[in-house]
């Protein structure tokens, strides 16, 4: 089991910016690709951003392309997603994801935190 924490959520103006910082517990975070996908009212889940173990590949969404960083910390087992240039379409529940291999899919992945909302006026 891996138990996923999200936090850095809130609201924020249009242009601004926000880091989201996922705390992970559990089985060794190493073992473990890490993702953030995101939630809309009304929408399904959706892929934002992923990692690998190593940190050295690392892929996003054509909509948070240039604007998200994904990154990790695994002597602090915590991954996190920097998000610049904020819009009022990036307004979503956030949530981590872990999976010991993970594509941009939902199902790939194993284990889900909460989720932190991200709240973005215009």
């Amino acid at each position: 089991q891996v138990q996923l924490v999200e936090s850095g959520g809130g609201l924020v103006q249009a242009g601004g910016s926000l880091r989201l910082s996922c705390a992970a517990s559990g089985r060794t975070f190493t073992r473990y690709t890490m993702g953030w996908f995101r939630q809309a009212p009304g929408k399904e889940r959706e892929f934002v951003a992923r990692i690998t173990v190593s940190g050295l590949s690392r892929s996003y969404a054509d909509s948070v392309e240039g604007r998200f960083t994904i990154s990790r910390d695994n002597a602090k087992n915590t991954v996190y997603l920097q998000m610049n240039s904020l819009k009022p379409e990036d307004t979503a529940v956030y949530y981590c994801a872990a999976a010991t291999w993970g594509g941009t899919r939902v199902s790939e992945y194993d284990y889900w935190g909460q989720g932190t909302q991200v709240t973005v006026s215009s």
